[in-house]
């Protein structure tokens, strides 16, 4: 129990002894009167009170005007008949915990204007006890004018920082699933194009293990050599994700066309100036992936790559000599494509596919810095 004390006292500090004197304050200024009806009229308007500011707090709707009006009543009268104007503090507390802006400022310029009046009165009437506490009527005053608003903003404040904290989660949410997909994506670009070598290999030894068991061997070789590959590059896209350049990706898809018997007929030498990693990278892959769909859909024996840079964009241009096997638009949008799409647009690039004389596609991504001339 003590250390719960302890705890409350640490978060709340000396508000809640304040607001305790505050609510026993009435009673004494009540007490000091020698009239025993105002007494009872006093008792009676400060229980009201107490009760009606616990009920408003939890009302909602038209229910929030009536019990703040009622309060602002009360407030007035303590102050004209007995001299304490201490209720404001908890319509200050109450209005200013107001939520909406319209009825937080109808609610704040009747109580300021009510009290003002008040106060006025209680100085006209010549008062002993209220002039006594003149100084502090004062600082209650703008107490009154400041206090609210203050309130208000730091409530205001306090939800956007909450929407603004679950924006910030909902984001990282994204992120980890647009991570993942970006994982699977990449896991499928790079072992798509080594399980397909590996397919053509092995499909290659098994009809020449009788024929040519010299040259089934090679290839099983070659299959064993490939499956070493796949998994090395597994274990570094997954342990740090590297970044494939260009002149890497088009050195690996000239042995893999040449693997599948298509004749590569691409650039070898190009120069791109002013491209981030992340732009390069998202080229290779799609190039591999472009790669990969002539080797296993096309049935093509040619395979043409164009790399240029112009002032605004990089052009990638994939033509084959095959036939575009397709027959509706949701396999046209297939798992290759899609995949190609989702990464082109981190760079706000896009893709083109032409099936006239063969299949081209060519991908444009504008340059992270514009050319000199």
């Amino acid at each position: 129990m003590f250390k719960r004390y302890l705890a409350y006292h640490k978060n709340h500090g000396m508000s809640p002894y304040i607001w305790t004197i505050l609510y026993i304050l009435p009673f004494y200024y009540i007490f000091q009167l020698t009239s025993t009806t105002k007494i009872v009229i006093g008792i009676l308007l400060t229980v009201i009170f107490f009760v009606i500011y616990q009920l408003a707090f939890y009302s909602k709707g038209w229910l929030v005007y009536i019990w703040a009006l009622i309060l602002i009543g009360i407030s007035s009268v303590s102050t004209s008949l007995f001299s304490y104007i201490y209720f404001a503090f908890f319509l200050v507390h109450f209005i200013g915990n107001i939520k909406k802006n319209s009825t937080f400022l109808v609610l704040y310029i009747i109580h300021l204007i009510s009290t003002t009046i008040s106060i006025n009165v209680s100085i006209l009437q010549q008062e002993a006890v209220f002039l006594k506490q003149l100084p502090i009527v004062i600082i209650i005053w703008i107490s009154v004018i400041l206090l609210p608003i203050s309130i208000h903003n730091k409530n205001q404040r306090g939800q956007l920082e909450e929407k603004l904290e679950d924006a910030n989660k909902r984001i990282a949410e994204l992120s980890k699933l647009e991570e993942r997909q970006r994982i699977a994506r990449d896991l499928h670009d790079t072992l798509g194009q080594k399980l397909s070598l590996i397919g053509l290999k092995s499909d290659l030894a098994r009809k020449l293990i009788n024929k040519n068991p010299e040259q089934a061997r090679k290839e099983l070789k070659d299959v064993q050599q490939t499956a070493r590959t796949a998994l090395n590059e597994v274990r570094k896209l997954v342990s740090s994700m590297r970044t494939i350049s260009l002149h890497e990706e088009i050195a690996l898809i000239s042995q893999f066309l040449n693997t599948a018997k298509i004749k590569f007929d691409g650039v070898k030498e190009f120069k791109l100036t002013n491209v981030s990693l992340l732009t390069e990278n998202i080229l290779s892959m799609c190039l591999k992936e472009a790669v990969t769909n002539v080797v296993k859909h096309s049935g093509a024996t040619v395979c043409t790559i164009s790399i240029e840079q112009s002032w605004k964009e990089i052009i990638v241009t994939v033509h084959d000599n095959g036939t575009f096997k397709f027959t509706n638009q949701k396999e046209k949008s297939g798992n290759g494509l899609a995949g190609m799409k989702e990464r082109l647009e981190f760079v706000n690039g896009n893709l083109e596919l032409f099936t006239d004389e063969g299949t081209t596609l060519v991908i444009r991504v504008p340059n992270d810095a514009k050319q000199s001339v």
